[in-house]
């Protein structure tokens, strides 16, 4: 019996298109505000801090967070598969990655809300 090894379905594939757009989209964002918009090219603490403020920038960098991890693990589980591993091993795998990325995402969440309450 051969083995044909696990693929990534259409939806994940789908996902990892769509998040790397949106990667690259809230990056030019990101750095035309803290690079190009601000004084200098650098924000300060406090400039930090009054830009953190604004539940817009929060909900913004918030996103950017969710999206960056969820691509970055998906990518991880993408080269995973290329080594052709047991379903055993996937299962793990993909409870480690589910894992570090709520860990992850609850951390950065809790660290810009903290930031933004700073005020």
């Amino acid at each position: 019996m051969m083995h044909r090894g696990i693929r990534e379905n259409s939806w994940i594939w789908l996902i990892k298109q769509v998040s790397g757009g949106l990667v690259f989209l809230v990056i030019l964002i990101h750095l035309v505000v803290n690079h190009l918009v601000a004084e200098g090219g650098l924000l300060t603490y406090n400039d930090v801090i009054h830009y953190f403020s604004n539940p817009w920038i929060a909900g913004m960098e918030i996103f950017f967070l969710i999206v960056v991890v969820g691509h970055s693990l998906l990518g991880l589980r993408s080269i995973l598969l290329d080594f052709n591993p047991g379903v055993t091993f996937l299962r793990v795998a993909d409870l480690v990655l589910g894992v570090t990325g709520a860990a992850a995402i609850v951390y950065g969440v809790w660290l810009t809300l903290t930031v933004a309450s700073v005020v």
